[in-house]
């Protein structure tokens, strides 16, 4: 790969997700066929289950992008096969981070991250891959919260209660005159009652944080399940995903949507605060470039959901087909969806970040089976439980009319049983009846009258 054709790509969430299959597909399109490719696991390194996220990662990246890679241990926490950590562990990750053509990191805890990456002097390395333009840098959620000059300490505020503060981040975009505090999950919904946009800050902490952020400086807010490309070759920056990219400065946010590409040069004016708080924003022409990719990245992802773009999403909406199909009694939708969501749940447990739902979505998964096998269980008891024992009855009336020579009744009822799917054969030792369709194989109980 040329060296020159770096890209520095953020991630908002869902970073190993199918709803950023596409993207991931674009970037290493970038990449020479024996490319180095290497997952940094550091930002969750420290967690029991690190070889299992792992594991995902590079599966995600085989199945689903075609993209070999080989995992950068945090040397501090290192498997077995790696030793006891030392000086030489550390060169080595250093070294394989410096070669790689596509580098990748995603969640975890950023404040973790940063001190690994201080004390390995990872950082050193990130910058110097940015400032000279080489490779494919992505960082991704917990990642992407590391690559400003300031860094949101995520699991100490939102989870441990700590006062919200900022750490040194590793300062990447400065090189490209980015004076910024990157914050991933802009958009996110999960508190339901209770505000957790902003990488789980909500408002009154962010505005609180943002006093703390020199002047000439600003809050760049990535959404979920969107990302923002920066070509350092062509200094052009573009969002791609259905989400916005926010320049927020003391509170008043710009927001440029997914599908949007400016000037790297006008990102740093409206960072710093040179320019107009409302800019037009050059878009690519609808159905144009990559960028034409993202609905059809979305519908192949979440085909059969309506359109979700993420699992609880799909959920809902399966959910919502399921209910309504049962309401029609439509027993081949009810199946089509069970089978669509088992899907869509196999197509997300790649994910990397933890907490999305997956035992959730088995659960709903688990009850619609239960919910078709009860309404099965009914269609298979009829239409014996009820007609079955209504014929018995009319066949006994039909052979006491024929007795009398009441043909032309006993005639009659043949009709009226034959309008019901039953089939009546008369024999000289009675009559015999099945369901209409119904092969002799698959005839059961007794069939006879006498």
């Amino acid at each position: 790969m040329n060296s020159g054709n770096g890209l520095l790509v953020l991630m908002g969430s869902g970073e190993t997700s199918p709803t950023m299959v596409t993207l991931h597909r674009e970037l290493v399109a970038h990449l020479s066929g024996n490319a180095d490719a290497v997952i940094l696991e550091t930002p969750y390194g420290f967690q029991v289950n690190r070889d299992d996220i792992s594991n995902r990662a590079r599966e995600y990246f085989r199945r689903s992008v075609g993209l070999a890679t080989v995992i950068a241990p945090d040397t501090q926490a290192g498997p077995p096969s790696i030793g006891a950590p030392g000086n030489g562990d550390a060169d080595k990750v250093r070294d394989v981070v410096r070669r790689a053509d596509w580098v990748f990191s995603g969640p975890g805890s950023p404040s973790y991250a940063l001190n690994r990456w201080h004390t390995l002097r990872l950082g050193e390395i990130l910058r110097e891959r940015v400032a000279r333009g080489y490779g494919v840098t992505v960082m991704a959620s917990a990642a992407a919260c590391t690559v400003g000059f300031a860094a949101l300490p995520v699991y100490e505020v939102y989870k441990a209660g700590h006062p919200p503060a900022w750490l040194t981040g590793l300062d990447l975009l400065g090189a490209l005159g980015l004076p910024v505090a990157v914050i991933p999950h802009y958009d996110n919904a999960e508190g339901g009652t209770h505000d957790t946009r902003f990488c789980y800050l909500g408002e009154p902490r962010l505005a609180a944080l943002e006093q703390e952020l020199p002047y000439e400086s600003a809050v760049l807010g990535i959404d979920e399940h969107t990302a923002v490309i920066v070509d350092l070759r062509t200094s052009l920056v573009r969002v791609w995903g259905r989400g916005v990219m926010t320049i927020r400065r003391r509170g008043a946010g710009v927001p440029v949507p997914g599908g949007t590409t400016l000037p790297l040069e006008q990102l740093r004016d409206l960072v710093t605060g040179t320019a107009p708080a409302v800019v037009p924003l050059p878009r690519r022409p609808a159905g144009a470039g990559a960028d034409a990719d993202v609905g059809a990245a979305h519908r192949a992802a979440t085909a059969g959901t309506g359109g979700a773009a993420t699992l609880q999403e799909a959920v809902a909406a399966a959910e919502l087909r399921f209910d309504s199909a049962q309401e029609a009694r439509d027993a081949r939708t009810m199946a089509e969806v069970a089978v669509e969501l088992e899907s869509v749940i196999a197509a997300w447990s790649a994910d990397m970040e933890e907490d999305q739902g997956g035992e959730w979505a088995r659960t709903v998964l688990h009850g619609m089976i239960r919910r078709l096998a009860q309404a099965a269980g009914r269609g298979l008891r009829e239409p014996e439980h009820t007609l079955g024992r209504i014929l018995v009855p009319l066949l006994g009336l039909r052979r006491r009319l024929r007795a009398d020579g009441a043909y032309d009744l006993a005639d009659e009822v043949r009709e009226a049983v034959a309008a019901g799917g039953v089939r009546l054969h008369d024999t000289a030792e009675g009559s015999e009846w099945r369901w209409d369709g119904e092969t002799d194989d698959q005839q059961t109980g007794s069939r006879s009258q006498a």
